[in-house]
């Protein structure tokens, strides 16, 4: 069943969402030459997060419950399940956000609403 949402300024439809999502992060790993996703994609701060791609499919974008619309571009093998990894720039950050849960997570589809 389709959800409509208005969500960070816009409405979109949810194909799917996801709840008690465990959010955990992850970072350059010292060199941003190294962030090149599963995707091809270079990782980018802000937009991209690594997934499940059974529960998410890849290039699919989300919302995330208070941190907003994220893009699915990665894969991890710790990541399975209800499990997503947001990528930021800088490894502190990543640190410093530790393990959080997310109360609700919309898989929108391939376009940003």
């Amino acid at each position: 069943a389709l959800v409509t949402v208005s969500r960070g300024g816009s409405d979109f439809t949810a194909r799917k969402v996801l709840e008690n999502v465990t959010l955990t992060a992850y970072g350059p790993n010292g060199d941003p030459a190294n962030a090149i996703t599963a995707s091809g994609r270079v990782a980018t701060a802000g937009r991209s997060i690594a997934v499940d791609p059974n529960v998410i499919p890849m290039g699919n974008w989300v919302y995330i419950e208070g941190y907003g619309y994220r893009r699915a571009e990665d894969t991890g093998s710790a990541i399975k399940g209800n499990k997503i990894d947001i990528y930021f720039g800088e490894d502190q950050e990543a640190v410093q956000f530790g393990r959080k849960k997310a109360s609700k997570v919309y898989v929108i589809g391939p376009n940003r609403p």
